[in-house]
């Protein structure tokens, strides 16, 4: 994948700052698991997603993780390289759920860039505006949104994911991307079962009754 492709502004930069992004930008190669930002910890970078998948997350006090968003193919992570953006301060932790290669642009590298750049600094604003509508989006289905309705809808855009319906994924690992302990998401997965719209197996999760889960999750 190309740099220029993160870019529909490319052509609107001059051939020093195509030339400067180019020569500063890194491709890197990571395995899954891997965490490639660590909250307020460090200034990674901006990271632009070639191939694999990566989950940007929160903790709270007690530990207790909850996914915000996702970065795919193509997806550029600002939030990564927050330090650049001196008002926003997010302790968002960056992990590779997949084995996943991404560009890496210095943040100090891209500030210098956005400052020159009005059509870039324009399109970097864009990026941020759409991740704040996702995380107010994830907010809205916390605030009002039962716990089972935010599981089925989990469960469903996983399988579109995975391109399959079992699900490889313990209840652990369900309960830090929705924010609930682990606990809670087994008795939820096991009234789901009984009710005929999972099978349950030791860290697999089975979607049997498919129009089940979506009436729910769209109740």
């Amino acid at each position: 994948m190309e740099l220029a492709q993160y870019f529909p502004v490319w052509d609107q930069l001059t051939a020093q700052q195509q030339q400067t992004l180019l020569e500063s930008a890194s491709r890197q190669n990571v395995k899954k698991g891997t965490v490639l930002h660590n909250g307020g910890a460090d200034c990674t970078g901006l990271l632009l997603v070639c191939s694999g998948q990566l989950r940007a997350y929160i903790l709270s006090e007690e530990g207790r993780e909850i996914t915000l968003y996702r970065l795919f193919e193509m997806d550029i992570c600002l939030f990564s390289a927050s330090c650049m953006m001196h008002s926003i301060q997010f302790d968002i932790t960056v992990e590779a759920e997949r084995d996943t290669t991404f560009w890496l642009i210095p943040a100090e590298v891209y500030k210098n860039m956005m400052e020159a750049s009005a059509p870039l600094a324009n399109y970097t604003n864009e990026i941020m505006a759409s991740r704040f509508s996702e995380v107010m989006w994830l907010m809205e289905q916390i605030m009002w949104k039962s716990f089972d309705q935010r599981l089925a809808s989990f469960l469903l855009e996983e399988a579109g994911l995975e391109g399959s319906n079992q699900l490889k994924l313990t209840h652990e690992i369900i309960g830090n991307h929705l924010g609930s302990a682990r606990e809670v998401v087994t008795r939820m997965l096991r009234y789901f079962q009984n009710e005929g719209m999972v099978r349950l197996s030791r860290g697999t999760v089975e979607l049997v009754d498919l129009e089940k889960l979506k009436n729910l999750a769209k109740a």
